[in-house]
């Protein structure tokens, strides 16, 4: 059965099971999705089994579009959605796309926004026929955050077609005969750097990961030039852990080679791979290095992200449903759950993992509705491979920062922008709350602010306790007025002369580059200051 089959005999069962009022004007596949396109909007929000019903006899997550020709005016939509959302949302900006139906509404408080039971929003879809979604609006702005929301809504008929033609390849059919199932390891193991793998089945292709190693001058791709990686365009779909370059260093590189399908990924896993495979490209152009790929290719890799949450699951191609658990590595770092064929094999692949809760994130998923086989990291794994507790670390940073101060010195700490700086950030911050340590200006220098923006973006990806403490007690410890930004070189130039402690966070954190080498050539003959 083809795919126009399928989707033909999906229509009749809609037309059949719906009343006669119900106007469908299109249905179509984007993505794992079956999207319902119909002129009375609203029998769907006064009728919420409606959808329901039809996702339990079709098997189907689907999704419902109002038809363009029903569509509020614009100017009349948005004034009747700030007359319904409460102003303690904190509505940032509501932007408008004719071409699906959708309304996107930027607000700090999403909750406000959409009220108790998702009330709000089936107001919104009531009065204006528009298709709502609520979005976070960072209380850092964040300009990697914008560009892409911004890039994705100027795409938004490309994408659609995107997604359609994705769709289709999910719903080709699983040919019949034998089964099987290979897993193939293209980088990453027996080393730290270029991690990939395949899955390979009788009817799919799907990687998971494609890093760089970025201290290799000469081998730091993985073996995707291998006969059965090649041809890219065979390749169904590609599945990133995080946002680390040493997974996701490489992703763009596979546009510029022939690959067109869809990347899968958390949010914001999404958005911190953008900043670092744009900073990644920008840093080898400066130091005269082969750049392996453009901000062209970046942009591709955005245009075919598919984003899903943790415990989400989606059919990614005929035989093969993904499922991202948390992994409490960085901000939206998965454990990949693959469900192949019909029961036939459970595996997870676990990118990097944190097994214990850590100041930013809970710990690690460890249990799953089913796995035969588990791919995990093992960085840390060996024998000797001990590492001082969160209460021993914390205690000589405390002693550190105090013997720095008392002696009118400064403190230079050389972190990650992702994952190390915030988790930093959230200890000096405690520390100076419990006045474990003078009130000393922190300073966060590189890119340091951006991811942190993104962190803002997603609490929801953050530690109970903390979910706690913003949700509930409206204190995010990541907008603290310790933290100054560094947000020019002539602001640096100011820091390095001034007489008075303070502690700097620099990138980068292996000390191979970035502005923590300015602060260490200028600091680091004075005996009073630390590294």
């Amino acid at each position: 059965m083809t795919v126009d089959d399928v989707l033909a005999e999906i229509r009749g069962k809609i037309r059949s099971s719906i009343p006669a009022s119900v106007d469908i004007s299109e249905v179509e596949f984007e993505g794992a999705l079956l999207v319902i396109y119909t002129k009375t909007p609203d029998k769907f929000a006064n009728n919420k089994d409606l959808v329901k019903n039809m996702a339990k006899s079709l098997q189907k997550r689907i999704v419902v579009r109002p038809d363009p020709s029903v569509l509020t005016d614009i100017d009349i939509a948005e004034k009747k959605i700030r007359q319904i959302i409460p102003k303690e949302a904190e509505i940032t900006n509501i932007y408008f796309q004719p071409d699906v139906g959708e309304v996107t509404i930027e607000a700090l408080k999403p909750g406000a926004a959409i009220g108790r039971e998702g009330q709000l929003l089936n107001e919104i879809r009531k009065k204006i026929n528009w298709a709502p979604s609520i979005v976070r609006a960072p209380p850092i702005q964040s300009k990697t955050v914008q560009e892409i929301r911004g890039y994705l809504r100027s795409m938004s008929d490309e994408r659609k077609d995107i997604l359609r033609k994705i769709g289709r390849k999910i719903h080709r059919g699983s040919s019949t005969g034998e089964k099987f199932i290979r897993m193939i390891s293209l980088g990453g193991f027996r080393e730290v750097g270029r991690s990939c793998s395949m899955l390979h089945t009788q009817d799919s292709k799907v990687l998971i990961d494609c890093g760089i190693d970025v201290s290799s001058e000469n081998n730091g791709s993985p073996y995707i030039h291998m006969p059965e990686v090649l041809p890219l365009e065979k390749i169904d779909a590609v599945v990133i852990t995080h946002a680390h370059l040493d997974h996701c260093g490489l992703v763009p590189i596979l546009y510029k080679y022939g690959y067109e399908g869809p990347i899968y990924c958390t949010p914001p896993t999404r958005d911190l791979m953008t900043l670092l495979q744009m900073d990644y490209i920008k840093v080898a152009a400066a130091d005269a290095k082969k750049v392996p790929y453009s901000s062209e290719n970046i942009r591709n890799v955005i245009k075919h992200c598919i984003v899903m949450g943790y415990g989400d699951t989606t059919d990614i191609t005929p035989d093969i449903r993904l499922t991202f658990h948390n992994a409490g590595h960085i901000l939206g770092s998965s454990i990949c759950h693959f469900h192949i064929g019909d029961g036939l094999y459970n595996i997870a692949f676990s990118g990097d993992i944190k097994f214990e809760r850590t100041w930013l994130f809970n710990p690690a998923i460890n249990h799953f509705p089913r796995a035969e086989a588990l791919v995990i990291e093992s960085t840390y794994g060996g024998h000797d491979d001990f590492q001082p507790s969160r209460k021993e670390a914390t205690d000589r940073l405390k002693d550190i920062i105090r013997t720095a101060v008392k002696k009118k010195g400064k403190v230079l700490v050389p972190v990650f922008a992702v994952g190390r700086s915030q988790e930093v950030m959230i200890v000096l911050e405690n520390l100076v709350k419990m006045k474990e340590i003078p009130e000393v200006p922190v300073y966060l220098d590189g890119m340091i602010w951006e991811a942190t923006a993104i962190h803002t973006a997603y609490p929801e990806y953050l530690n109970n306790k903390l979910r706690t403490q913003i949700f509930q007690q409206g204190d995010n410890p990541l907008l603290s007025e310790i933290f100054k930004r560094v947000d020019s070189g002539d602001m640096r130039e100011k820091i390095l002369g001034e007489k008075d402690p303070c502690v700097v966070l620099a990138t980068s954190g292996m000390m191979n580059g970035g502005p923590v080498m300015e602060y260490f050539k200028h600091w680091c003959r004075e005996a009073q200051n630390t590294l």
